[in-house]
């Protein structure tokens, strides 16, 4: 599948909240998401890491130094982060005095074997890399989007000094199971629901050689390289491409310019398309007749001949009725086999 070619059956993702999750295992009767994998046909993804060994870690902060709140929204929850260790910083100069950045040597990489002893006809995930998104948490996120205009040797810094990181942490898990890794995520989210969230200029000079650098990487140990970004990223789509990006993700439709047929169309021969069930409307309020009908769509356009992986734009939430959910997947088997 990974080489575009066309499969038996199309293969399927899971993204979810966990009390989205919750919901479906309960519709379903399901003890675990292992069980709900199984039923559903879903073609689980198991990630690997290693473990953390460095510095003791204050309460609520990682091993960055950022630190998070639980912040409960009517559907769930996520951990927002409410501490920003370098927004008190205004040069390069500042930071290396300062702050202590984490250290590959801060892991313990020897527990991966055991995390796909058993798991042999799963695809595999592990490393990659996403500095700005990281970065946003260092310095705040509108300090951020202002430091690419007005600091932008700090940036530069910054983003080198994580992707170096990314890269070493990368390698080393590589080298835990040769062979093994699948998909590494090298990402950046650079889209809203209209058009690019930084010019291609910003796109181009900040985030794309770095992520080059890590696809070369990846594709070095046969793993392919999984760019995640939401939104309407189609005037960046051809320099993804000419990096080396594989896969596709999310495929968010109802975006400006993401349509589905066209993307196929221009792309569809150099790109694997991840997501594509729309999960901002369709399965959130949509009937099982609209999401199997999406599911159908997308079958005939993002998967024809090939190169398409059925899951949701991105992660579904607990506002989607389960019975939707499981629509979506038992659609994708029934109309994803030869």
């Amino acid at each position: 599948m990974l080489c575009r070619e066309r499969p038996d059956r199309v293969p399927m993702d899971y993204w979810g909240t966990p009390e989205a999750t919750e919901k479906v295992l309960s519709y379903l009767g399901c003890a675990d998401t292992w069980e709900m994998y199984a039923k559903l046909g879903i073609d689980a993804v198991v990630t690997v890491e290693p473990r953390y060994v460095g510095p003791r870690l204050q309460l609520g902060y990682d091993m960055y130094g950022c630190g998070y709140r639980t912040v409960h929204y009517a559907t769930g929850a996520y951990e927002e982060c409410v501490f920003h260790p370098l927004a008190r910083y205004q040069t390069v100069d500042e930071v290396v005095e300062n702050y202590v950045w984490p250290s590959p040597d801060w892991f313990d990489y020897s527990v991966i074997p055991a995390q796909v002893r058993g798991k042999e006809t799963h695809p595999v995930r592990g490393g990659g890399s996403e500095p700005f998104y990281r970065y946003t948490y260092l310095r705040g996120l509108q300090q951020a989007y202002i430091d690419l205009s007005r600091n932008p040797e700090l940036v530069r810094y910054c983003l080198d000094r994580l992707f170096d990181f990314c890269y070493e942490y990368t390698s080393r898990i590589y080298e835990q199971i040769p062979g093994r890794v699948d998909i590494s995520y090298i990402s950046e989210d650079l889209g809203s629901q209209e058009g690019l969230l930084f010019s291609p200029h910003m796109i181009r000079e900040f985030f794309l050689p770095g992520m080059e650098r890590m696809v070369e990487l990846a594709h070095q140990a046969s793993v392919r390289a999984f760019c995640h970004s939401d939104g309407a990223i189609r005037p960046i789509i051809p320099d993804l491409i000419d990096i080396g990006i594989d896969i596709l993700n999310p495929i968010q439709w109802r975006c400006k310019g993401m349509e589905q047929a066209a993307l196929k169309r221009d792309f569809g021969d150099q790109l694997i398309f991840h997501g594509g069930v729309d999960n901002q409307q369709t399965l959130a309020f949509g009937s099982v007749e609209q999401v199997r009908e999406e599911v159908a769509y997308n079958m005939e356009v993002l998967g024809e001949g090939g190169g398409y992986i059925l899951a949701p734009c991105h992660n579904i939430q607990a506002v989607s009725p389960p019975e939707n959910v499981a629509a979506m997947y038992e659609a994708g088997l029934e109309y994803g086999s030869v």
